[in-house]
């Protein structure tokens, strides 16, 4: 009898697919054959449009998988316990009652990877199409090594803590069966796969534009956070100013300051790519709705999430600072983000939501260099984002310490999905302080949960979700829980 091996893709990957995709609607929507599903170069390309319509769905890169890290650190908080970043910022999940969909759509992202890399090179191809097929071939890497290096730091320690010896997740290559019961890797496998999966995705993707889609720069700027998680300073600082260089030369640009508290709705374009390099878009016709963090993150929306009395004091330590020209007041209550900003023509829920971009590859750059000692490559890399913040501010002629690149790193990449994991993988603690402000009224942080968080306070994971525990004896819970 012919066997056939079946990809188990959760519903949500096709609810969300709006691309044109109609071949996967071939097979049932619970599985694909891939005997038949990719057998040239489009069908790989369209099965790359499903996996970036999974990433853009709300409970995964336009929602929740962003302001995991902001809900939970000190910077921004919920506005209310009842609101749906709540029970991330009280820290109220258990493996019951946790959202399964981190780990749902994640795995749900690495297997549709997993079955282009797995067919890919099987394909006959024209010498001419070799550079298109390193193409795709480079961003399935690339996105399966997004989504395991996610998926790492929600459900396992940071490498820092242990030098990657506690469990994280299932590494999953293949094509996984409902009696496939995988044990979580450590860390440190973990990130040996991401690694191998960005590295050889740089030496794939080309440089060139790619609009929502990841390209070298993209790729090799996500490698290069990963070292830094890592504490490999040394290949966080090569591959930090490796992408900087290389995406400088595609016309890539830091955002200057006049431009900064609108051209977050600018639509990017190869004549002038600004300074994102991957981002998710949204359409009015294809948009995760009201879910997402444009609509989350407003107060013309569901206004989930603002910054804390404690952050906006911290950004008024310099009043002439651009990003306070950001925040959008909603009377003298709370204050938002407003870096979700829809193109012309959109709504907020269809904002496109930024997920990599160079001010973060130059913040890797002058962060890796201060624990090299290397000052002069700190300032230099620093000092670009401090001037574009304040063009009368300057870090030339000081020596750059770590505390002052992280500080940076808080006013730059606020409620971008950052915060909690620096403290973290730093060693640092969240201190969430009560502190009030006449113009923030009503923004006030709960008490219950005024305490720091280390490395014992364990609920800094999210637990594996019970159905997964139940469905595999193997599988080992976060400790804790």
């Amino acid at each position: 009898m012919k066997i056939f091996k079946y990809l188990l893709i959760s519903s949500v990957l096709f609810t969300a697919t709006s691309c044109g995709n109609d071949w996967l609607d071939l097979e049932p929507s619970t599985s694909v054959d891939t005997e038949t599903s990719i057998k040239i170069l489009s069908d790989v390309e369209f099965t790359l449009n499903g996996i970036y319509s999974t990433m853009q769905n709300s409970n995964a890169y336009s929602g929740r998988l962003v302001y995991y890290a902001d809900a939970t650190g000190d910077d921004m908080q919920a506005v209310s316990s009842t609101k749906r970043v709540g029970n991330y910022y009280l820290f109220g999940f258990s493996a019951d009652n946790g959202p399964s969909s981190h780990w749902s759509y994640l795995y749900s992202i690495i297997q549709n990877c997993n079955l282009i890399l797995m067919n890919i090179d099987k394909i006959a191809i024209d010498e001419d199409d070799a550079s298109y097929r390193d193409d795709l071939k480079g961003e399935a890497l690339a996105i399966r090594g997004l989504a395991l290096f996610d998926l790492t730091r929600l459900f396992g320690y940071p490498y820092t803590k242990d030098n990657g010896a506690s469990l994280g997740v299932p590494i999953v290559e293949g094509l996984s069966t409902i009696d496939s019961k995988p044990k979580r890797n450590t860390v440190a496998e973990c990130y040996t796969q991401v690694i191998d999966d960005l590295e050889q995705s740089v030496s794939l993707l080309s440089g060139k534009f790619k609009k929502g889609k990841f390209n070298k720069w993209a790729a090799m700027s996500l490698l290069s956070r990963v070292y830094l998680y890592k504490n490999d300073n040394e290949n966080a600082f090569k591959y930090a100013t490796e992408a900087i260089k290389g995406a400088e030369k595609q016309k890539y640009a830091l955002w200057t300051n006049e431009e900064y508290p609108t051209i977050w709705a600018n639509d990017a374009s190869a004549s002038k790519p600004g300074e994102v390099l991957f981002e998710i878009v949204n359409l009015t016709t294809d948009s995760p709705g009201k879910e997402s963090m444009g609509y989350l993150s407003s107060k013309d929306g569901y206004d989930d999430i603002c910054i804390t009395c404690s952050f906006y004091h911290f950004l008024l330590e310099d009043p002439d600072d651009v990003r306070l020209k950001l925040l959008s007041f909603d009377k003298t209550y709370y204050a938002y983000v407003n870096k979700y900003q829809p193109q012309e023509g959109e709504n907020i829920e269809d904002a496109n939501i930024p997920l990599i971009r160079l001010s973060e590859t130059y913040l890797i750059a002058a962060e890796a260099a201060v624990k090299l000692n290397d000052n002069t490559a700190a300032v230099k890399y620093l000092d670009p984002i401090v001037r574009r913040a304040n063009p009368d501010n300057t870090v030339e002629g000081t020596t750059v310490t770590l505390e002052r690149v992280l500080n940076e790193r808080r006013k730059e990449l606020v409620c971008e999905g950052h915060r909690m994991y620096d403290a973290v993988r730093n060693g640092l603690s969240i201190e969430r302080l009560n502190e009030t402000d006449k113009k923030l009224s009503k923004t006030k942080h709960s008490a219950k949960y005024m305490k720091d968080i280390n490395w014992d306070f364990f609920r800094i994971l999210l637990p594996i979700p019970k159905r997964e525990m139940d469905a595999n004896p193997n599988m080992v819970q976060n400790p804790g829980y």
